[in-house]
């Protein structure tokens, strides 16, 4: 699929983002929503055959809303200047996610500020096997796509109940737990577009499978 109706419509609404120019552009709005949502289906069936465990995500259910929250962020622009959705979605987990903007897109997946019993959770894991986490970020390829953990919002000391010369101690001080990779929009018209989503998920797949296995336990 192109991805180029999706963009156009976006870079329009980011020119008229009031809600007197959605209405006037539902029919639109509503096209390349569908035309999402269906690539977002066939891409929930491709993933759900890489992981015995997967949850089944319908483009529908994965889907983001386009609406900014005013409630809580009065000076955002009432719509968002991206498509976003979940992959393997399931409630309260490590889900995989993928944005598509108007000049970069993303792919990400982990925790994102979760709540603090989550995070907790995942802590506890680190104590008692944080060298398997550390290996999975170690891993050279893993490194080459992501870096390393998404630099977020950190505690400066040590968290309650853990020493502060903790042998990982810079793991242990993370609220959020993820990983991303950004790219330029154009990419997502080239052919193998779709591969190199496959070829990401499957690299992030151990580093989800632990946090999920942390707060599982």
């Amino acid at each position: 699929m192109s991805f180029k109706n999706q963009i156009e419509f976006l870079k329009e609404l980011q020119k008229n983002n009031n809600k007197e120019w959605m209405d006037a552009n539902r029919k639109w709005y509503k096209e390349v929503r569908d035309e999402y949502i269906n690539w977002l289906d066939g891409m929930n069936n491709r993933l759900s055959n890489i992981d015995k465990d997967y949850y089944d995500t319908p483009g529908k259910k994965g889907i983001n809303r386009i609406n900014n929250n005013l409630m809580f962020h009065p000076n955002k622009p009432v719509y968002k200047d991206h498509f976003g959705a979940g992959f393997d979605k399931k409630p309260k987990t490590a889900d995989f996610y993928f944005e598509l903007g108007i000049e970069r897109c993303i792919f990400a997946g982990g925790l994102w500020r979760p709540e603090p019993k989550i995070v907790r959770s995942v802590r506890e894991a680190i104590d008692y096997d944080g060298d398997e986490l550390q290996k999975i970020l170690n891993k050279n390829s893993f490194k080459k796509l992501f870096g390393g953990l998404y630099e977020d919002v950190k505690l400066t000391k040590a968290p309650k109940g853990f020493a502060q010369d903790h042998k990982h101690i810079k793991l242990l001080r993370h609220k959020t737990f993820a990983v991303e990779i950004t790219f330029a929009t154009e990419q997502t018209f080239h052919t193998n577009f779709e591969e190199r989503l496959i070829e990401v998920y499957k690299e992030m797949l151990p580093f989800r499978r632990y946090l999920n296995k942390a707060i599982t336990v």
